[in-house]
């Protein structure tokens, strides 16, 4: 009896702390699960072997573009690569591109670009805005700020710009005389030559002929060194610089064509200054509206003016170039959009040719054509960052400092999850209140402190320029249903002629 007493009493006692461990796990609060972040060595990615065979064996330089859309569909939307000595993490989410730039800093890195900084390490040349850092980089782009990004600074380019592009038409309508059927054969060759002729009159405030029948041979030889220096931007970095020494030629020509775009530069910077010394000796008052000058009202070195000024040249051609083609393309080959576009613009010019920056601030289905070919046609497909000064989160993964970050912009503005169609040419889309997207899946001028410092003179020139245009001239396809893709060189471009024929209206 005793023993069945004492066998109950410690059942009874298992059944209240079970009880009790009962209750209190109802009402304990969990216990804080600790996510750790992966390292960077989790990262997926293609071997070295097999990226550089993508690279050099299969036209991998030319077709970067494609090899993000290719390593998101594989590895997820980060990944890691070898880029010859450059290991570099591939971002191709809006939502984490966002997440690295808002983590970049008060002096942030847009890319190591090695072989442009080693240039003028070894010509002992100033860095520009494109390649300065820190503290220097910081006080180029507050002195460019003041007369690039401010609305009412860039509306007085207008009329200057007005010029340029009144020597565009002509200069189309040249071309397209030569031809019985009215085709201009390339027409980014001539819309590069306008960009050139356009940035070099909102610096320097004068003519370069870009756009004459006979451009002059100085021009010319300027226009292929900015060729040739893009395609040997990234053959120079995806070689150890040890083979610098033992193959030659790209760092070579890559070096020539650098020189011959700073002593262009510098020969155009000196004829305005000494124009400018000449009417201070007369006693003349001197103003302008050229960056140069202001420029050298901010008392900046002649060394560092060289420097900013070559690489404003070389930033504003391929821009205006690349975003003029493919609207131009794109609106031969959607008749509809065309017509409705010529529509606006004629409804609000109500009969004249002349377009100011107030007017075509008026014409919204201008804006979303340019959004959108943008957006299928980004200059700059993949943009890049490095958090030199401390380690960040991406998603998943903790990305140590100094590691080169490439955001992948055009996969994630050709991203179906994010765009219907996102292959289409649909640029009712940007005018759609319902629809939305994340506002990071399509940023071409890129974001922050860093994004492009022309941006707003560059979108009023293509404005101006595809006003006048359309007033003048129906598009059509040399060969309707032909197709033109595009292919990397450092920048986004043509793989082919565009070739349009241009009918008056």
């Amino acid at each position: 009896m005793a023993q069945t007493l004492k066998l109950a009493n410690r059942s009874s006692m298992v059944f209240r702390s079970l009880t009790e461990l009962w209750a209190e796990s109802l009402f304990r609060k969990p216990e804080k699960v600790i996510k750790r972040h992966k390292s960077l060595a989790d990262v997926p990615g293609p071997s070295s072997l097999s990226f550089l065979t993508d690279l050099f064996c299969r036209r991998g330089l030319s077709r970067l573009h494609e090899l993000q859309l290719e390593g998101k569909a594989k590895f997820g939307p980060v990944w890691k690569a070898s880029f010859g000595p450059i290991l570099t993490v591939h971002v191709a989410d809006p939502a984490l591109i966002e997440q690295v730039l808002r983590q970049e800093g008060k002096h942030p890195i847009r890319s190591d670009l090695s072989s442009w900084k080693d240039y003028r390490l070894c010509r002992g040349h100033s860095f520009g805005l494109l390649t300065a850092e820190g503290e220097e980089w910081q006080q180029i782009r507050s002195m460019l700020g003041k007369h690039m990004l401010k609305p009412k600074e860039v509306e007085s380019y207008s009329g200057v710009l007005n010029d340029v592009v009144g020597d565009l038409i002509k200069k189309l309508n040249y071309q397209r005389n030569q031809n019985p059927n009215h085709i201009v054969k390339d027409i980014s060759s001539e819309f590069y030559k306008f960009g050139l002729e356009g940035i070099s009159s909102v610096l320097f405030e004068s003519r370069i002929g870009c756009l004459e029948t006979v451009v002059p041979k100085e021009t010319e030889h300027f226009i292929q060194s900015i060729n040739t220096m893009f395609v040997m931007t990234l053959l120079t970095m995806a070689m150890p610089k040890f083979l610098h020494k033992i193959f030659k030629k790209p760092w070579q020509k890559f070096c020539e064509s650098w020189d011959f775009m700073f002593a262009f530069a510098k020969g155009h910077i000196d004829k305005r200054m000494a124009d400018v010394a000449e009417k201070v000796a007369r006693g003349e008052k001197v103003e302008g509206k050229y960056l140069t000058y202001y420029l050298a009202q901010e008392k900046i070195s002649m060394k560092s003016i060289y420097g900013n000024v070559t690489e404003l040249l070389l930033a504003g051609v391929d821009t205006i170039s690349s975003t003029l083609s493919w609207s131009l393309y794109e609106l031969a080959r959607h008749p509809e959009v065309q017509s409705a576009l010529h529509a606006e613009i004629q409804g609000v010019l109500e009969g004249r040719l002349i377009p100011t920056a107030s007017e075509v601030a008026q014409m919204p289905l201008m804006k979303a054509v340019v959004k959108e070919v943008l957006r299928l046609y980004p200059v700059i497909p993949g943009n890049a960052r490095v958090i030199s000064d401390r380690d960040i989160e991406v998603g998943e993964y903790t990305i140590p400092k100094k590691t080169l970050i490439t955001l992948c912009h055009y996969a994630t503005s050709r991203d179906e999850n994010i765009f219907s169609n996102a292959n289409e040419f649909q640029p009712e889309r940007w005018l759609k209140k319902e629809e939305s997207h994340h506002p990071y899946a399509s940023i071409p001028f890129g974001f922050g402190k860093r994004s492009c410092i022309g941006r707003r003179i560059a979108e009023l020139e293509v404005y101006l320029a595809l006003a006048r245009i359309l007033s003048h001239f129906e598009l059509r396809l040399e060969h309707p249903g032909s197709c033109v893709k595009p292919m990397t060189r450092t920048l986004l471009v043509p793989e082919k002629e565009i070739n349009l024929q241009f009918l008056e209206r």
